[in-house]
């Protein structure tokens, strides 16, 4: 039976034998109790499915409150960044742990966008994918195959600046890598990057081209998107995250760590949420437009409907960025002309929801894919590159974790361990003998 916290530690007893276990505390108050030693000192090992309670690693990056909607970036609120910073000046933050200067900035914005381009070779790629491939698969090979041509690659071989370097690449690279994936899809040629254009800019372009320039190139289609890169940019130990920490630990290089955190993401239970919000609005809307009908079949407990965007793994109130977006999404569809009936389907689902007991009491609120595909879909990027844009804002914070990871004390390569339920000794049976 686990003890009062006193002190500085805790005790637990276990079959007679006292274990103490030191009491973390980090900086916002939260307390941790660091089993790392209860193996060695009593044999026990915690069992904690899907890593709910468990803190893989003490980070200074990003705090979360999932019971008050709180998010900040290395200290600074979401609401804040989200009205008053750019997605450059945000990676930044995540890579550098403080606001740059306005020489820091433009010296940011400058080493970004000379790298807005990926080798001939690797475009070559493109044509050994079938047009039916999905977006993400193509990331992932994608990304995995730049480590090929980074010489430096190795993360045991990297000092800090060369690491410095293939992040800034990879971040620069990527525009131009999700660009080129939807013009292979649409069987058109790539288009280069416009030096002058900021990173948001460039992304557009490359994607529509000069002939769709006029309607995708807005300022406010450009806010919008800066702004749910910026949104999506970190969220602490997100499976993803965690998939890119794991995988870092073996010290594999960047690329293969990132391509490790692309394939999590691409899970409908993780980034592929936001793509599931527009089938089912879409669903709904060819149905008839019924919210109300649509939502009593999600509550009964017999039905594999469920209403996709509600709900978090963390959030037990608002998730602050859904808050965000819905604040400006009615704003930036007005300015940008769009007339979405989608939209008009998710402000009544999500009135209906808030309003039905059965959500308020399993406090199942909007989460930011939500709202984030309304705002896709109106600036013109296909429901299935969703994620894509995803995995972009995403990239700054996945860097991030995995250079504390490398720089951390003590530095171990990650091995979950387990209880195994299995069958005990069973002898091996000839294959004549068996029944």
């Amino acid at each position: 039976m686990l003890e009062e916290l006193v002190g500085e530690s805790t005790s637990v007893n276990l079959n007679g034998k006292v274990v103490e276990l030191p009491v973390v505390t980090g900086s916002e108050g939260e307390k941790g109790l660091d089993v790392s030693q209860l193996r060695k000192e009593s044999g026990y090992i915690t069992l904690d499915p899907a890593y709910g309670n468990t803190g893989a690693c003490e980070s200074s990056i990003c705090f979360i409150d999932g019971e008050k909607g709180i998010l900040r970036y290395w200290g600074i609120p979401i609401e804040q960044l989200a009205e008053k910073s750019s997605f450059i000046e945000t990676t930044y933050l995540l890579l550098y742990g403080k606001l740059p200067s306005q020489q820091e900035l433009t010296q940011l914005s400058q080493r970004i966008s000379k790298n807005l381009t990926i080798p001939d070779l690797v475009k070559k790629l493109y044509s050994n994918f079938s047009d039916e491939t999905h977006p993400m698969a193509l990331l992932s090979a994608v990304v995995s195959a730049l480590s090929g041509y980074d010489k430096k690659q190795s993360s045991l071989e990297q000092s800090e600046v060369d690491i410095d370097e293939t992040s800034i690449r990879l971040i620069g690279q990527f525009p131009a890598i999700a660009a080129a994936i939807y013009r292979k899809k649409i069987g058109k040629e790539f288009i280069e990057p416009d030096p002058k254009a900021t990173y948001t800019e460039n992304l557009v372009r490359m994607m529509f081209g000069e002939t769709d320039l006029e309607k995708q190139i807005t300022p406010e289609a450009i806010e919008a998107l800066d702004m749910l890169l910026i949104l999506h940019a970190d969220h602490e130990q997100n499976c993803s995250t965690s998939a890119v920490q794991l995988v870092g630990s073996s010290r594999t290089n960047l690329y293969a760590s990132i391509a490790a955190g692309i394939a999590a993401l691409w899970g409908p239970w993780h980034g592929g949420a936001n793509q599931d919000v527009m089938v089912m609005l879409q669903k709904i809307k060819d149905s008839g437009g019924d919210v109300q009908k649509y939502v009593e079949i999600a509550k009964d407990k017999n039905s594999k409907v469920r209403l996709s965007g509600f709900g978090h793994r963390v959030y037990k109130t608002f998730d602050p960025r859904a808050k965000v977006i819905k604040s400006v999404c009615d704003k930036v569809l007005e300015k940008m002309g769009v007339n979405n009936p989608l939209l008009e389907i998710a402000k009544e689902l999500e009135q209906t929801a808030l309003q039905d007991e059965y959500f308020i009491q399993r406090k199942l609120y909007p989460n930011v894919d939500f709202y984030s595909g309304i705002i896709y879909k109106a600036i013109g990027i296909p429901t299935d590159m969703f994620t894509v844009m995803f995995a972009m804002g995403r990239l700054p914070g996945w860097i991030a974790h995995w250079k504390e990871m490398l720089t951390s004390k003590p530095s171990r390569i990650g091995r979950p361990r387990q209880i195994y339920v299995g069958p005990t000794k069973t002898d091996y049976t000839p294959v004549d003998q068996r029944s």
